[in-house]
C-alpha cells in the first residue's frame, strides 16, 4: 500500500509518499480500504513535534472508506460495510487499521467525503456546544476562524440551538461563507492594527457593552488576550486549537480580574470517552446531514501524495472548510 511517512519532526517538507507492507486486522480492528483521509491541524502538531510521537510514523487520524477484512472477535461490522472514524493512528494511506469501538457506520444518504469532513470536526463542534459551553437560546458568542473546518460546523449548531454568533475571519471572502452558516456578525480582524485592544472593543460594541458569554477559540495564541477582554462577567473561554501557536502560561489571577472567567482547555478524546458517548454524538450530527440540517464544506482535496501540499494550505490558513487527502488518486505534479 501507499501512505505518508513522517521520517522526523519538521516542516511539511518531511512528509514521505512511500509503499508499506499493506496490514492485517488483529482482533477488534477491522482494515478499512481508504477513500478519504482528513486533514487536522494535530497532524500539523504531530509531523512539526509539537506533540510528542515517535519518528517514522505513518501521519494522520481520520477518514473513511469500505471494509475490507474484519479482525476476530468484531461484532457489527462487515466486509462491505461503509466506515468513518476520528481516531486510526496512520489514516494517510490506502489501507487503514481501525478499533472496531472506533468505527461509525455511514449512512447511505451520506457521501463518504462528506462523512470525513464532519467526523472529527463535526463531533469536535458538537461537544463544544454541547459540553465545553453548552449553549442556551439567547446567548451571544464569539467564534474565530468562523469559516474554518469546526468554524462553520460549529456556527450552524450554535445558531440551531438559539445562539447569536459573531465570527472573525480573515477575509471578505471567508466573511461571506461564515454569514451564510449564521453569524449575525462577521470581524475581519486583519483589518485591526491591535488586535488584542481593538477587537474587545468591538464585540463589547456589539452586546451593548456586556461582553459575549463565550469564546470558542481555535487560533491560541495571537487571539488569546482578545477573547479573555471579550468575555462578560462569568464568561467561558473554550480554548480548544493554536493554529497561530500554543498559548504560553499565564496568571490565573487574571480570570478573577477579568469577572471570574473561566477558562477550558478540552480535547475530543474526552467527550468520546465511551463507545456510547461517541456512537450518541456521531449519531446526531451525521444524522444532521442526511436530513439536510447541517451543511458540510469541503475546501480543498489533494492526492495522497501531495499530503505535503495539503499541509501548507492548512497551516497558510488559505483555506475554508475542512481539507481532504483522497488515497488511489493521481498526482497532480509530477
Amino acid at each position: 500500500m501507499h501512505a505518508i511517512v513522517a521520517r522526523t519532526a519538521g516542516g511539511p517538507e518531511v512528509l514521505e509518499y512511500t509503499e508499506l507492507p499493506d496490514p492485517t486486522p488483529g482482533p477488534g480492528q477491522v482494515l478499512v480500504r481508504s477513500a478519504v483521509a482528513g486533514v487536522n491541524f494535530i497532524d500539523t502538531y504531530q509531523r512539526a513535534g509539537v506533540y510528542p510521537m515517535e519518528y517514522p510514523h505513518v501521519v494522520g487520524s481520520e477518514g473513511a472508506g469500505v471494509v475490507a477484512e474484519v479482525g476476530e472477535g468484531v461484532e457489527g461490522f462487515a466486509v462491505g460495510d461503509r466506515v468513518v472514524w476520528t481516531e486510526a493512528p496512520g489514516s494517510y494511506a490506502d489501507l487503514v487499521l481501525v478499533d472496531a469501538e472506533q468505527a461509525l457506520h455511514v449512512p447511505d444518504a451520506v457521501p463518504l467525503e462528506d462523512a470525513t469532513a464532519v467526523a472529527l470536526q463535526g463531533l469536535t463542534a458538537h461537544y463544544l456546544c454541547t459540553s465545553s459551553y453548552p449553549v442556551r437560546p439567547g446567548d451571544r458568542v464569539l467564534v474565530h476562524a468562523g469559516a474554518g473546518g469546526v468554524g462553520l460546523l460549529l456556527t450552524q449548531m450554535l445558531v440551531a440551538r438559539g445562539a447569536h454568533v459573531i465570527s472573525t475571519v480573515s477575509t471578505p471572502e471567508k466573511a461571506e461563507l461564515s454569514r451564510g452558516a449564521g453569524a449575525e456578525h462577521v470581524i475581519q480582524y486583519t483589518a485591526f492594527a491591535d488586535l488584542t485592544a481593538e477587537l474587545p472593543e468591538v464585540v463589547r460594541g456589539l452586546t451593548g457593552g456586556e461582553g459575549v458569554a463565550a469564546v470558542y477559540d481555535s487560533v491560541g495564541k495571537d487571539t488569546f488576550d482578545a477573547s479573555l477582554a471579550s468575555l462578560r462577567r462569568r464568561g467561558t473561554l473554550v480554548l480548544y486549537g493554536g493554529s497561530s501557536g500554543q498559548v504560553p502560561p499565564f496568571d490565573p489571577q487574571r480570570l478573577n480580574a477579568g469577572g471570574s472567567l473561566f477558562l477550558t482547555r478540552p480535547k475530543l478524546s474526552d467527550h468520546t470517552a465511551t463507545r456510547a458517548e461517541l456512537v450518541e454524538r456521531a449519531t446526531e450530527v451525521l444524522g444532521a446531514v442526511a436530513g439536510g440540517t447541517l451543511h458540510v464544506r469541503v475546501g480543498a482535496t489533494f492526492p495522497l501524495a501531495e499530503a505535503a501540499d495539503a499541509h501548507r494550505a492548512l497551516e497558510s490558513r488559505a483555506t475554508t472548510g475542512k481539507v481532504l487527502l483522497l488515497p488511489g488518486s493521481a498526482p497532480t505534479t509530477a
